[in-house]
């Protein structure tokens, strides 16, 4: 029998099997920047401030919404309409009916692995405490696959 995360649909898995598929590379919570004219999407080093960076964690994960009123809550249906994921985003893969990457989590048994594989944002990001959002552009990276 396959794994859970391989058989069930996104739609198909209940909350605490929805929020154990998210991998913890933490891109999500990187700020992001669109070009107006092409919609093309930037990621930056800038973090919320709220994420926990040693462990990708958010500090307050259930009030999250309140704290950032912009920070996104997925949405199954519509993950295949997020193209600002990362590509690694195992929410984003499986929408694509894509499996999991040996790195992750659920597939090494070990969640230090996205870590270890250099896949999270642990010890490459910076507080959006500490820099002003007319300077978000001088943090653009290309390490966000």
């Amino acid at each position: 029998m396959p794994d859970w995360w391989h058989s069930k649909t996104l739609e198909e898995l209940n909350q605490n099997e929805w929020e154990a598929l998210c991998d913890g590379c933490a891109k999500c919570c990187l700020h992001k920047l669109e070009d107006e004219d092409s919609g093309e999407v930037f990621y930056t080093k800038v973090r919320c401030r709220y994420l926990v960076e040693h462990n990708c964690s958010c500090s307050d994960y259930g009030n999250r919404s309140v704290l950032v009123p912009h920070c996104i809550r997925l949405i199954p249906s519509e993950l295949t309409t997020y193209d600002w994921l990362p590509t690694t985003c195992a929410y984003r893969l499986r929408a694509r009916g894509l499996m999991l990457p040996d790195w992750h989590p659920l597939v090494s048994g070990d969640p230090e692995s996205v870590h270890q594989s250099g896949v999270s944002i642990r010890g490459r990001a910076i507080s959006d405490e500490f820099v002003h959002p007319d300077g978000y552009d001088e943090h653009i990276i290309s390490w966000v696959e």
